[in-house]
């Protein structure tokens, strides 16, 4: 297989009460790996493909055949979001970063409240399913959006650096419809040296 479903960093039950271990089992090990079986399902219809990572064929994806874009782009993109997003949590997250990554948040949204307002306004006001970000665009800028769906930074070139699945499965066990408070809970689980990490890796 071209792709195998990433391991979580820690236990199910690790990121409780922010969320449960019974969200973790199915979203990882449903979910996930659904994404991940479909996208070799896909590749395996284009086997000159399976050389490329998950993000290349993103990037690329106009380059990709017809009969698989779709399923690439939707597949593809649950792929990646969801290794990003059990990477930029952790059972010993929380607080606020420091160093580089905390300047240049700064510098890009004048302090860290204003940009962690600005975030979770972008993954409350995403209407249906889809994700709220951190990235770098195109231009080495950090921003601040939301996309629909699976829909991946990496179709426009942007880089990753923080991730909050809104999607129900997500939350909806612990939280039914209140989107609000899991997005709240959400800044006691960020892994903020994986965050950084991204961050340097991205600005070499």
């Amino acid at each position: 297989m071209a792709f195998e479903l990433p391991p979580l960093p820690y236990g199910y039950d690790d990121l409780a009460p922010t969320i449960g271990g019974d969200t973790m089992r199915v979203h990882h090990d449903k979910h996930h790996a659904g994404y991940t079986r479909n996208l070799n399902a896909a590749i395996e219809k284009h086997p000159e493909f399976k050389g490329l990572s998950a993000e290349d064929l993103l990037r690329n994806l106009a380059s990709v055949p017809g009969d698989i874009r779709t399923a690439v782009q939707n597949n593809g993109g649950g792929y990646v979001n969801h290794a990003l997003f059990w990477e930029v949590m952790s059972p010993h997250g929380g607080g606020t970063p420091d160093g580089a990554l905390a300047a240049a948040i700064d510098a890009a949204f004048g302090n860290f409240d204003d940009f962690a307002a600005q975030f979770s306004r972008a993954a409350m006001t995403r209407f249906g399913s889809g994700w709220a970000w951190l990235a770098l665009d195109a231009f080495g800028k950090l921003v601040v959006y939301s996309t629909a769906n699976q829909e991946s930074p990496y179709l426009t070139n942007f880089i990753p650096l923080l991730g909050l699945d809104v999607w129900e499965h997500a939350y909806y066990l612990n939280y039914q419809n209140r989107r609000g408070d899991y997005v709240a809970a959400f800044w006691n689980v960020v892994n903020w040296d994986a965050v950084a990490a991204k961050w340097v890796a991205a600005t070499r």
